[in-house]
């Protein structure tokens, strides 16, 4: 009994060894864990086993969308495809604009609307008005056009020159405008001319009348040619020489002044020089110059030839005269005496140049 007892007490000592395995070997597979339900995270294996399910359906799903697009690509134009891209992105401002509560984008529309109109009515009218203005414009340069011009009074500029300044410009040959800008006014500031009047006689012809200055001769001085009137005074300066003034010798004088008296000895001579000159217009004689010596006596000067008048004693007898004369003495040269002229039985002689 004794025995049985310390038996029981001890145990058996292969007790311990029931429910394990005898020879279990160190690489036997441990169960896997279903410990998913209880909320605790899944082992480091089945982690990685579902990454990769997870990047293979990703994968999947990726060729399959890529396929659609190609798809779509191959049977789609290129335009429908862009428009069908571009179809659902949003219009800036659309989606802020504000409901038009007190109808403000209506009227807007209305006036922009009947002002676009009326500036269609404007433009209209502006353009008839501008054809109208051109029609008129050339109706009236065919109908009022200069075409005859009539010159009175003219000396020392020709026809030609006279219808230039009076016909230039842009408008210059409009009855019309001429009529216009020459009413009641003359026409001044030239050189040799005092004033000129331009009548309009019809639509196409107008009368010109020229007073010219009273010029008597001129001198030469510097360079430069001077024209005086009767009295002396310096009216003209020019570099060119004007036909059919007589050109003035053997005056004295150091200086001249525009505007003012030549400063000789005697203002007699100027009446002399302006006397002379209407003579020999009145008997159509063309002189060319004029010489005085130191007693004041003239020399007249035809070509080569050389007229001595002397003082005015008889000086309407010794012009006219001298008249017959002239044609005889074309080409000679030499001196034909009339200072000692009367008009009766005076000799008259004439000395040829050695």
């Amino acid at each position: 009994m004794a025995k049985k007892a310390a038996q029981k007490k001890k145990g058996n000592p292969n007790k311990k060894l029931q429910g394990r395995p005898q020879n279990r070997s160190k690489n036997s597979a441990k169960p896997k864990s279903t410990r998913k339900a209880d909320g605790k995270a899944p082992g480091k294996k089945q982690s990685t086993q579902r990454i990769k399910e997870d990047k293979e359906v990703k994968k999947s799903e990726t060729m399959k969308a890529y396929e659609r697009q190609k798809k779509l690509e191959d049977t789609m134009p290129l335009g429908g495809a862009l428009l069908q891209a571009t179809s659902k992105l949003p219009v800036p401002g659309m989606q802020y604009r504000k409901p038009d509560r007190w109808g403000i984008s209506k009227k807007i529309h209305d006036i922009k609307k009947g002002f676009g109109k009326t500036m269609i009515k404007i433009a209209v009218i502006v353009l008839a008005l501008i054809v109208l203005l051109g029609v008129g414009i050339i109706l009236i340069n065919h109908f009022f056009k200069v075409n005859s011009v009539t010159i009175e009074g003219n000396r020392h500029y020709t026809n030609d020159q006279i219808t230039d300044m009076v016909l230039g410009g842009r408008l210059g040959q409009n009855s019309i405008y001429l009529s216009m800008k020459y009413k009641n006014k003359d026409i001044e500031d030239i050189p040799f001319i005092e004033t000129m009047n331009v009548d309009i006689v019809s639509p196409s012809a107008i009368k010109i009348t020229v007073y010219e200055k009273a010029v008597a001769g001129f001198v030469e001085y510097m360079g430069r040619y001077f024209y005086f009137d009767k009295d002396g005074t310096v009216i003209e300066s020019s570099e060119v020489k004007t036909g059919g003034i007589p050109q003035v010798l053997g005056l004295d004088f150091d200086h001249i002044i525009l505007y003012e008296k030549l400063p000789v000895e005697s203002d007699e001579v100027f009446k002399q020089i302006l006397e002379m000159t209407q003579l020999l217009d009145k008997y159509g004689i063309d002189m060319e110059k004029i010489y005085f010596d130191k007693d004041y006596n003239m020399t007249l000067y035809f070509g080569q030839a050389r007229i001595k008048i002397g003082d005015f004693t008889n000086i309407d007898e010794k012009i006219i005269r001298l008249k017959d004369i002239l044609p005889e003495l074309e080409g000679k040269k030499g001196v034909l005496r009339l200072d000692s002229y009367n008009g009766t039985d005076s000799i008259i002689t004439f000395e040829v140049d050695k």
